[in-house]
């Protein structure tokens, strides 16, 4: 089962969500909170697999609570998704650089909020090829972040170059195919890479190649 925690300051959207989420059957929605603070309370109750967190919210708003949920090692085992009206713009790349596993947008189809559920609870970060090159498109145009290249010299040549694949937005089986390795190799670098990095998830992996400059084209 499934456990998710629904955080939105507008109770029709919550509604909504709930409804949809409670019809799978593998699926729970465990509590439900409308702001920020919230979040974090419950989540700390609660440990859901999944917590759906609006990004713009009175008082402590999405990013500060992804920031606090992410950073907390008793909540190593929650996947933030980000709720947006607005798909990609800087609160989403806050987000991500918070810790979120990834995004919706609100108004997404049913199907797809399901499966986006399911992909984050299963570890696997929220980025669809189509929305990692989107992604790629803004991170692209932004000059690296310095500070950041100390933490690329901590990756062997092997993980940099599946650093470097997944944030272009291929699956670890076209990575594995890519560099002529088995998928387990690959799955293998891209764990290792994370645990060098201190990455959550493959979203921190995209937003790290990109500010570092490993990734510029």
């Amino acid at each position: 089962m499934i456990r998710v925690l629904l955080v939105d300051d507008q109770a029709l959207i919550r509604a909504g969500f709930r409804a949809l989420l409670s019809a799978e059957e593998d699926v729970e929605v465990v509590a439900e909170g409308s702001d920020g603070a919230q979040a974090i309370e419950l989540a700390l109750e609660h440990r859901p697999d999944v917590a759906l967190i609006d990004i713009q919210m009175p008082g402590v708003d999405g990013i500060e609570a992804t920031r606090r949920i992410a950073g907390d090692p008793a909540l190593d085992g929650v996947h933030v998704v980000i709720l947006t009206n607005y798909g990609l713009d800087e609160y989403v790349y806050a987000a991500l650089r918070a810790g979120a596993a990834g995004f919706l947008v609100k108004d997404t189809e049913p199907a797809d909020l399901i499966y986006g559920v399911r992909v984050a609870a299963r570890g696997d970060a929220l980025l669809s090829p189509a929305i990692t090159r989107r992604l790629i498109g803004e991170f692209v145009a932004r000059p690296p972040r310095g500070p950041l290249h100390g933490a690329v010299n901590a990756l062997t040549n092997r993980e940099r170059e599946v650093v470097a694949l997944a944030a272009r937005g291929l699956s670890n089986d076209e990575i594995a195919a890519r560099m002529v390795i088995s998928l387990a190799t690959a799955k293998t670098h891209i764990s290792r890479a994370m645990t060098k990095l201190h990455a959550r998830d493959r979203a921190q992996l995209v937003v790290f190649a990109y500010e570092s400059g490993l990734v510029t084209v």
